[in-house]
């Protein structure tokens, strides 16, 4: 390995022994069901009818290729090619697209590079041209880079338009409806099909899904936010405090903060509104806080569940609150709250009483960073990790609130110790479910620690492991006790077949082992 010169005849073998390939495929949804397949075919026709074997798959189901995070099956690839780990000489994919539709084309020619410069060949399978490293072939290879780029920006582009115009209808597009509210699923003519539970979503493209109320319990909770605040005067930070002091917590049995008090104070989505476009994520380049004047909106498509009255003077309070605040003032309280603190974060900005809200000094300031840099503060890794830790923590009730979910919804029935958090699926076996935060090494590399209830003795154990931000779910394992004998496990990006094996891209493995099934479909 290490030439990076091509064969001007790559497929004729010196012997009649078949050349070992390795092939790698992908598809960016759910929704291109056949879509492997179809690659994995066309693929191994062209093995055979270039007297070459597959010796190994590379796979990456249902992920975008806009970037390479999250392509497990991509990564292991390069990462093989990198060690050497390879018994293969050719690697055969479907088109020039499979590589990634990249917003800079030179990110798939960098990794085909890779691979060529181990020595290892790559052969387009589905393209009209021969991958021989000619003038003719790099260009053409280049034009369809570009244009897989393009192709992304124009269905970006398209995407949009289609969920502007479902926004202006008064249909919801995505996400959680938010505590008393509930996603109402209807049908192409308008009928009223039932309540999409927490997980849940349409089955059928024509369906659309539009915001009703929710329980009477929770609408009155809403309400009592916006007497609390508007009538009483009381700050979000005490509405919250007295909330959960009464026991009335968010879903998942959360307890509520400052943050999610103001979430409802300040969504208009109460009022009946429908609102897009307040964020963007375009090709998953930036998220960014978009001004108002952008939003895409439909008013009053909803039954409002807070007078139009209420909603619009604490909105007004709000506003005012944070308008006759200078720049140099917003600094100073920024700067006492790093004096107290000794530190700095979005949790903490958010849940102080008589600071504006972190999105406040980003608009503010172009950025948090440098709202923190004007007042001395640099964050470092330590602050960050008790940050993270602290998120974990609070998405630990709500991962197995909807495992629990899940398991129930194909039949089985859950019982959950308080205590330990253990969840009993059916009397037949235990499962703990553990959250293992992503870590960077000095190498760049990534690890996660998983740590095991090694005294609780669980059936299974799953580890969710992180993504690089410990914002969602990288992978899971689901790791059997019986097999994993060691009080902590150290897993980095590849862990080998032992321990791989038991990855996967969701929990659909574990939902499978709870169905319940009758009797004549198993005797």
């Amino acid at each position: 390995m290490g030439s990076d010169s091509y064969d001007p005849n790559p497929t004729k073998a010196k012997s009649d022994q078949p050349l070992r390939a390795a092939s790698y495929v992908r598809m960016s949804t759910e929704h291109q069901r056949y879509s492997i397949e179809n690659q994995a075919d066309s693929i191994s026709n062209y093995a055979k009818s270039h007297n070459m074997e597959i010796v190994r798959e590379y796979s990456d189901s249902g992920k975008s290729g806009l970037r390479i995070d999250g392509r497990q099956g991509l990564k292991q690839l390069l990462l093989d090619v990198d060690l050497g780990d390879c018994d293969f000489e050719i690697i055969l994919v479907y088109d020039v697209s499979r590589w990634g539709r990249f917003q800079d084309a030179d990110e798939s020619a960098h990794y085909e590079y890779i691979c060529r410069k181990a020595g290892l060949q790559v052969h387009y399978c589905a393209e009209q041209f021969a991958n021989d490293g000619s003038p003719v072939a790099t260009i053409v290879k280049g034009v369809k880079r570009a244009m897989a780029g393009e192709y992304s920006r124009e269905l970006s582009t398209k995407v949009f338009a289609g969920q502007s115009r479902l926004i202006e209808k008064g249909f919801r597009q995505g996400g959680a409806a938010g505590y008393g509210l509930r996603r109402m699923l209807i049908s192409e003519e308008g009928e009223q099909k039932g309540i999409l539970q927490s997980g849940q979503q349409k089955s059928l493209q024509t369906d659309r899904v539009v915001l009703v109320p929710g329980p009477a319990e929770e609408v009155r909770t809403v309400n009592q936010i916006y007497h609390f605040f508007v009538e009483r005067g009381m700050s979000e930070s005490q509405i919250a405090e007295g909330l959960n002091e009464r026991g009335h917590y968010r879903s998942f049995q959360r307890p509520w903060t400052r943050g999610a008090v103001r979430e409802i104070l300040t969504n208009e989505k109460y009022i009946g509104n429908n609102v897009f476009n307040r964020t963007s994520f375009k090709l998953k380049q930036k998220r960014v806080q978009n001004p108002e004047e952008i939003w895409v909106r439909a008013d009053n498509v909803f039954e409002a569940i807070v007078p139009h009255e209420l909603f619009h003077m604490a909105k007004g309070i709000i506003r005012e609150r944070s308008r006759k605040l200078s720049d140099q003032e917003m600094l100073d309280r920024l700067k006492k709250l790093f004096l107290q603190y000794g530190y700095l974060s979005g949790l903490i900005i958010d849940e102080t009483e008589g600071t504006p809200s972190s999105g406040a000094y980003s608009h503010r300031f172009g950025s948090l960073l440098r709202a923190y840099s004007l007042v001395g503060f640099t964050p470092d890794r330590d602050y960050r990790y008790v940050e993270i830790n602290r998120h974990l923590r609070a998405m630990h009730p709500k991962i197995v609130a909807e495992t629990i979910e899940r398991i129930e919804a194909v039949g089985a029935w859950c019982e959950v110790s308080p205590a330990t958090q253990l969840v009993n699926v059916s009397d037949e076996f235990t499962v703990a479910i553990n959250i293992a935060r992503h870590q960077s090494t000095g190498s760049g590399g990534s690890r996660w620690k998983v740590r095991f209830e090694t005294g609780l003795k669980p059936d299974l154990t799953v580890a969710i492991r992180m993504d690089h931000q410990n914002q969602s779910a990288y992978d899971y394992y689901i790791l059997p006790t019986c097999d994993v004998r060691a009080r902590t496990l150290n897993l980095s990006s590849s862990n080998g077949l032992t321990l791989d094996a038991y990855r996967f891209d969701r929990l659909d493995r574990l939902f499978e082992m709870a169905r319940r099934k009758p009797i004549q479909s198993v005797a």
